[in-house]
């Protein structure tokens, strides 16, 4: 049968472009609403673009589902990948639009990008690189190289030992960030070609 992916669909906007690279690296994906097909599944992705407070408003509208996430998670050990926003919801809070709680599964918050030079556009748009910390270099999903980022705001973490991976633009910013079988990327896997397949092909593998 092969293990299920659930992808949670809380009406995020790039959640068929996720769909369709998750099934170009031979994932069994289940596109879901349902808490109870989150619980019974071996992996979980929660994508998203947007805001922060719509993001969260969305995914807080599903009847159980964060509840179901989070027994899966941190109780049944299911690895996790969270994609832009669906990495920021990670957060204790979120500033967008007033403050906004997260899942809190990693402490921090996300924040507006500030940057002191004026030539420093936001959002972050484009394809940039993804350092690993040396602390992380032997985690077993993210590597080296160069993704696509489009975002306004970003993950400012409390704990640098959740940092697995920086980019710059302007000053350092998070680009992932995991936990024991949690992980977050703020760039698009599913618009990153090569670099992105390759990382989900790895987490499809992931034994945390």
């Amino acid at each position: 049968m092969g293990e299920v992916v659930a992808l949670v669909d809380y009406g995020a906007g790039n959640l068929h472009s996720v769909h369709n690279a998750l099934k170009a690296v031979g994932a069994k994906v289940k596109v879901t609403t349902d808490a109870n097909t989150v619980r019974a599944a071996d992996r979980i992705v929660l994508p998203g673009v947007g805001s922060f407070k719509a993001c969260a408003k969305g995914l807080k509208a599903i009847p159980g589902m964060i509840e179901a996430m989070t027994e899966r998670v941190h109780v049944g050990g299911a690895p996790f990948l969270g994609i832009c926003v669906g990495m920021q919801l990670l957060a204790d809070r979120g500033l967008e639009h007033g403050v906004t709680r997260g899942l809190g599964w990693i402490s921090g918050e996300v924040r507006l990008l500030e940057p002191t030079d004026p030539a420093i556009k936001v959002p972050h748009m484009g394809w940039n690189d993804v350092a690993m910390l040396p602390h992380a270099r032997s985690h077993s999903v993210i590597g080296e190289g160069e993704a696509y980022f489009l975002h306004s705001y970003h993950f400012a973490a409390s704990d640098p030992a959740d940092v697995a991976a920086m980019t710059d633009h302007g000053e350092g910013l998070v680009a992932v960030v995991a936990r024991d079988n949690v992980l977050g990327v703020q760039f698009h896997p599913e618009k990153s070609q090569s670099y992105g397949l390759a990382t989900l092909e790895r987490f499809l593998d992931w034994t945390p």
